[in-house]
């Protein structure tokens, strides 16, 4: 097992999703699913509530018995009794997964034995991972001592100390202070620096458009988009969104503004405008044109380029919390 783990090579299949369905009674949870993650990628799985993206994992950990469909990982069929596969899987969950009655060090000792049995390694081990995720001056204390950001790092801790291959980090910065989800942040980048492949679910879009270096979005158990950051901008209509605010307009200047060349979605609100367009040149000058040809003043005016949230809202339908 071992001996084919490190015959991988940079960018082999790592972990390939066939074909699954996943049904509960009436239910299809997975409906076909088929992704392909490979070896080094920071890999983003996005989706709104529902939409599969946690019955993937389980699936994935060989939790749940699915209908249909197939599992591999480094080229080895997943089951329930795959120990070995398993050993090279960390899981960080986004519930904080820790033992209260027992201190930092001894939690992060716990996790790591699960896997280690050699006690001298262990300790090397357990000593990384405190270094790693800056618990130092922590590691006598018990998680009920630790704020909201120590607690998800501690969390973070337990599920890689034994340096597995694949990590799965499942929401990992929610609720925790910017300083906190910066660092968490970087931790994930380093940890792929040194060799982990990365799964990372998150609400936060622009966490994924940061750290990940492919992306799948999922709704009703499919995979409906794929690609790198760049590659998904490409797959929608929306090229810049301009926005200005503090702005007094009639219902004949929004009919004129939908009709200028290559605007195809205009909203106004609490006077503010904000009107999408498609990637041609000089969009924000053509709608600062009409402002001054027809004397309406406004206050702050911004052009963004297409995020992931663009993205998201335009293949789905949905915002990502809904």
């Amino acid at each position: 097992m071992n001996a084919q783990i490190k015959l991988l090579n940079l960018n082999e299949k790592m972990i390939k999703i066939d074909n699954i369905v996943k049904r509960y009674g009436s239910f299809v949870a997975l409906d076909h699913l088929k992704l392909e993650i490979r070896e080094g990628e920071i890999f983003g799985l996005l989706g709104p509530n529902g939409s599969g993206k946690t019955t993937t994992i389980s699936c994935l950990l060989a939790l749940l018995r699915y209908d249909k469909g197939e599992i591999d990982i480094f080229g080895e069929k997943m089951t329930p009794d795959s120990y070995e596969l398993k050993k090279n899987i960390g899981i960080v969950p986004q519930e904080i997964a820790v033992f209260d009655e027992l201190t930092v060090r001894q939690n992060i000792d716990y996790f790591c034995g699960l896997y280690i049995n050699d006690r001298k390694k262990r300790k090397k081990l357990v000593d990384k991972a405190i270094d790693f995720v800056g618990l130092e001056k922590y590691i006598k204390m018990y998680p009920r001592q630790l704020s909201g950001g120590l607690l998800r790092r501690l969390n973070i801790a337990c599920g890689i100390a034994h340096e597995p291959k694949i990590i799965i980090m499942d929401e990992p910065t929610v609720a925790v202070d910017p300083q906190s989800r910066n660092s968490i942040l970087e931790g994930i980048k380093r940890l792929n620096k040194n060799g982990a492949t990365i799964i990372y679910t998150s609400h936060y879009m622009e966490e994924v458009e940061q750290i990940c270096s492919k992306i799948a979005i999922i709704d009703k158990g499919q995979c409906i988009a794929y690609g790198t950051k760049e590659e998904l901008k490409k797959m929608i209509k929306t090229g810049e969104t301009i926005t200005l605010e503090g702005i007094m307009l009639e219902a004949e200047n929004i009919k004129e503004i939908e009709n200028i060349p290559h605007v195809f979605d205009v909203s106004y609100n609490e006077q503010m405008l904000v009107v999408r367009c498609t990637g041609a040149k000089h969009n924000l000058i053509r709608i600062l044109e009409y402002m001054n040809n027809k004397d309406i003043s406004f206050g702050r005016v911004f052009s963004e380029l297409p995020t992931l949230n663009d993205v998201f809202l335009e293949i789905t339908g949905k915002k990502l919390r809904d």
